[in-house]
C-alpha cells in the first residue's frame, strides 16, 4: 500500500481531500501495488478512490479531465520497493565485480515494472501468471527480456534458477496476448552458442511479428571471477561464427518478412576485425540503445555533420587529444581521422585505455575507470582538451565506477576534460569546438543512485 507522500495544490485529489500521510489503498476498487496500477487505474474522468487515515478508511468521489493525473506524490518513483534479481547467472556481469566499488554497484535489478520505465531487459523468472496477466490488461508494450536461450533445461543452468524453464509458455502467453517483445541473447561460448543458438533464434522467429527485435551479444568477462564456472572468451573465428550465423539467420527473416529482427552486437565485430554492417542494416537503428549499430550511426552523423560545416568551423584551429577503450580505438581513430581531414588546423591524438580495473575480456569504454585513464595518460601530450566518452561516466555524468570525479582526473592530468555522447553531433562539436553535451550533476550521492551502465551490462 503505497504512502502519499504530498498533494499538488489545486489538484482533483487536493480538492477531494486527500492528504499528505494518507495511504492509498485502492481506486474503483482496484488494488493499488506500485505505479502501474496507478497509472493504468486513474484515466477515467469520473473516480473513487479509498484511502487509509489513521485508523479510518475514506473515500474520496473525484471528477477530473480525462487522463489527467491527480496531483499525488509517492515515497518513492515505483511505489514500491524494486524487485532483486533471484537468479544465478554463470555469466552474471554484477558477479565479477571487484570488492571495492559503492553498494549501488551490486544492485541486481531484475523487475519487470523498469523494463517499461526506463527500457532495462528482465527475465520474467520472478514473474507470476497474474503479474504476465496484469502486463496484458494493461497493454504494456514491450516488455524487453533477456532469453539467452529457449531450451529449459539449459536456461536453469544457465541461470541457477529453476523458474527460468518457463521460459518458452511466459513468451507464448505474451505474444497471444498481443504484447511486443525485444529480446537480447548473452552468448557463453560452448554453451549457448551454435546448435543452441539456432534453436533459440528459431523458436523466437516463431513468435513474430511480436517479438520483432533480438540482440545477440557476447557475455562480458572480468578477471574478478573467483568461484565462478570457467566460460572461454569469444576469439576472432568464434566471433566470425557467431556474425556469419546471426546473419544468415537475420538475411532469412528478410526474406520471409520484411525486416532482419536478429542483429549481432557491435562488439562481435570488432573482436573479429570484421567491417560493421552499413548505417541501412540496422532499420533504423531499432536496437542502439542495446549497443546494437552504435558505430554504424554515429559514423552516419559524424559524415552529416561534417556536410553542413561551415567555413569558419573548418578553419578551426585545435591541440586536443581522445581516449577510449580497446574495442573502439581504431574505430574512434578513423572518426578523427576524418574529421581532420575537413578540418586541417586540428590536432587530435588518439590514446587507447587498457582496462586493468576489471581486467579479463572487458574493452568497452562504457566500463573504463578514471584510475586506468590517470594511469595511462599521465605525462603524454593531451593538448589543450581531452575527449572521454561520457558512457565511462555513471549515469549522473559526475564520477568514474571506481568512484573517481571527472575533476579529480582532470586534476591529475593537468588538462580540461570533455565528455562526448555516443551521438556523432556531439563528438564532433568536441573535436572542432570545445563544446559537451555532459556536464556533472552537482550534489550527487554515490551512495544512492544507479549505475546504469553496469546494470546493462549484467542484463
Amino acid at each position: 500500500m503505497p504512502e502519499i507522500l504530498s498533494v499538488d495544490p489545486r489538484s482533483p485529489a487536493s480538492k477531494a481531500g486527500i492528504k499528505a500521510g494518507d495511504w492509498l489503498l485502492d481506486i474503483d476498487g482496484h488494488k493499488i501495488n506500485d505505479v502501474l496500477d496507478y497509472n493504468f487505474r486513474i484515466t477515467e474522468p469520473r473516480l473513487s478512490v479509498r484511502c487509509h487515515r489513521g485508523a479510518d478508511i475514506l473515500t474520496f468521489d473525484i471528477r477530473k479531465e480525462r487522463y489527467a493525473d491527480l496531483g499525488l506524490n509517492f515515497s518513492n518513483y515505483l511505489m514500491d520497493k524494486q524487485r532483486r534479481c533471484q537468479n544465478k547467472c554463470i555469466f552474471c556481469f554484477i558477479d565479477q565485480n571487484p570488492r571495492c566499488m559503492r553498494e549501488s554497484v551490486y544492485f541486481k535489478d531484475d523487475d519487470s515494472r523498469m523494463s517499461f520505465l526506463s527500457g532495462s531487459y528482465v527475465t520474467l523468472t520472478n514473474m507470476s501468471d497474474e503479474d504476465l496477466d496484469r502486463i496484458i490488461e494493461m497493454k504494456l508494450s514491450p516488455v524487453n527480456v533477456s532469453v539467452h536461450t529457449t531450451d529449459p533445461e539449459l536456461r536453469v543452468r544457465m541461470m541457477g534458477n529453476p523458474r527460468a524453464a518457463k521460459i518458452n509458455e511466459q513468451l507464448k502467453k505474451l505474444a497471444d496476448g498481443g504484447v511486443k517483445l525485444h529480446c537480447q541473447i548473452v552468448l557463453c561460448r560452448d554453451i549457448n552458442d551454435g546448435e543452441a543458438l539456432l534453436k533459440t533464434m528459431t523458436d523466437l522467429a516463431a513468435l513474430y511479428p511480436a517479438c520483432d527485435m533480438v540482440g545477440v551479444v557476447p557475455c562480458g568477462l572480468t578477471k574478478h571471477r573467483e568461484g565462478l564456472p570457467y566460460i572461454r572468451p569469444f576469439d576472432p573465428e568464434s566471433s566470425a561464427q557467431v556474425i556469419a550465423q546471426v546473419s544468415e539467420f537475420s538475411d532469412r527473416m528478410m526474406r520471409e518478412h520484411g525486416e532482419r529482427v536478429f542483429f549481432a552486437g557491435d562488439e562481435a565485430y570488432i573482436k573479429a576485425s570484421l567491417p560493421l554492417p552499413p548505417a541501412d542494416y540496422y532499420e533504423g537503428f531499432r536496437m542502439i540503445e542495446d549497443g546494437i549499430g552504435l558505430m554504424a550511426s554515429m559514423a552516419q552523423e559524424i559524415d552529416e555533420y561534417l556536410a553542413c560545416l561551415s567555413d569558419e568551423e573548418k578553419m578551426r584551429e585545435r591541440d586536443i587529444s581522445a581516449a577510449t577503450g580497446e574495442a573502439a580505438f581504431e574505430y574512434i581513430k578513423e572518426q578523427i581521422d576524418k574529421i581532420t581531414a575537413v578540418c586541417p588546423g586540428v590536432k587530435c591524438r588518439v590514446y587507447r585505455i587498457k582496462n586493468e580495473f576489471f581486467g579479463g575480456e572487458v574493452t568497452v569504454a562504457g566500463l573504463l575507470t578514471g584510475a586506468d585513464a590517470a594511469a595511462q595518460l599521465k605525462g603524454r601530450p593531451l593538448g589543450d582538451e581531452l575527449i572521454l566518452p561520457a558512457v565511462s561516466l555513471r549515469y549522473e555524468r559526475d564520477r568514474f565506477l571506481d568512484d573517481m570525479t571527472a575533476d579529480e582526473l582532470a586534476n591529475a592530468l593537468g588538462t580540461k576534460l570533455l565528455f562526448a555522447e555516443n551521438s556523432g553531433e556531439s563528438f564532433v562539436r568536441a573535436v572542432i569546438n570545445g563544446e559537451a553535451d555532459t556536464a556533472a550533476i552537482p550534489g550527487s550521492n554515490p551512495e544512492d543512485a544507479a549505475d546504469k551502465y553496469i546494470n546493462e551490462e549484467n542484463r
